[in-house]
């Protein structure tokens, strides 16, 4: 289990971790409210509420487990 999908893509079972996207759009929020004028110390403390599950079927396979399809259905991603 990893927590970043570039591991899963490259082999590993499988990654839950928050979504770049995400904390990218976040982060750039921030930015744009300190290039405004706020000042750092005064914005909130941000967390991420979206993330990513990525399953590698292969990998899967390799070691004998067998994913239900209600598991898979959980995933954002699927590598076959």
């Amino acid at each position: 289990m990893f927590v970043d999908q570039s591991f899963v893509i490259k082999g590993a079972l499988a990654a839950y971790s928050a979504s770049y996207h995400e904390v990218g759009r976040l982060s750039a929020k921030h930015v744009q409210r300190i290039l405004a004028g706020v000042k750092p110390k005064d914005l909130p403390v941000q967390q991420a509420t979206k993330f990513e599950f990525v399953i590698n079927l292969k990998a899967a396979k390799q070691i004998g487990l067998t994913l239900s399809p209600e598991f898979l259905a959980r995933a954002n991603q699927v590598i076959k």
